[in-house]
């Protein structure tokens, strides 16, 4: 049986990286005036610097939940990102994208049931 609070930092990594994912994406949509200012700047800093969190959490959470459960709480990366997507950039989710999130979803509640 797994350990809910290494599930919980599991799930808290996901929500660390979908976030840096999106950071990374509006550092990307901004126009700069050098070629090292798209690189370095706080966005990319930001962004990276969540992911690398992500990564250290992700370690630790792993160490303690059994392999069968890993998928499950990184698909949700999957559905989290285009949620963000929608609220942040506006952005429309629709045909294929959409019927994967519903995929994705129906796969995490067969698992568990």
């Amino acid at each position: 049986m797994m350990n809910n609070n290494y599930f919980l930092l599991a799930i808290l990594s996901v929500c660390i990286a979908s976030c840096s994912q999106i950071i990374l994406k509006m550092g990307a949509e901004k126009k700069y005036k050098s070629k090292i200012r798209e690189y370095i700047n706080g966005y990319v800093i930001t962004g990276y610097g969540m992911l690398f969190t992500s990564m250290l959490i992700t370690i630790v959470a792993y160490k303690k939940l059994s392999y069968l459960s890993v998928p499950v709480v990184e698909a949700l990366g999957y559905i989290l990102v285009p949620l963000l997507s929608i609220l942040i950039f506006k952005e429309k989710i629709k045909g294929k994208k959409l019927l994967g999130i519903i995929i994705i979803l129906l796969g995490i509640i067969l698992y568990y049931l």
